[in-house]
């Protein structure tokens, strides 16, 4: 896997993926930014947030579970001292579907928790508490 994270001007960069995709990251105005794009540290988190949802609806749909929409709702808190890393985190998912079983939700939860979800596990090996919780929408 590869990235490549070029300087525009100011705080501003253009990150592109190894897939050929690209993204612009920026930092407030405060900071030398123009706000023209999510912060880096938003960036970590949104990716984290893609990783566990990604598994979560690959396990779902091995349990031929409906699912007609998944929402990750991520709440974070930083250190105040630099580096001001990631200290809690929480995922709250928001599961849509019909007719869906909460133990199969559970279990797609926990086993991207526990197994799957690279991201967030990289993150809990680096001390970051990270919980989670679901409710279950009924479409």
């Amino acid at each position: 896997m590869k990235a490549r994270v070029s300087w525009t001007d100011g705080r501003q960069f253009v990150a592109e993926s190894g897939s050929g995709h690209s993204v612009v990251i920026d930092g407030p105005p405060e900071h030398g930014g123009r706000n023209t794009g999510p912060r880096p540290m938003e960036m970590l988190l949104m990716g984290m947030g893609g990783c566990t949802a990604f598994d979560i609806l690959n396990i779902l749909d091995k349990s031929r579970s409906n699912v007609t929409d998944c929402v990750a709702e991520i709440e974070a808190e930083r250190a105040d001292e630099v580096p001001s890393v990631f200290t809690r985190i929480h995922v709250h998912f928001v599961i849509t579907g019909r007719e869906l079983k909460e133990k199969h939700v559970q279990r797609a939860v926990e086993l991207s928790a526990e197994k799957y979800c690279s991201a967030s596990i990289m993150l809990v090996k680096g001390g970051v508490d990270i919980t989670h919780s679901f409710e279950i929408v009924d479409a």
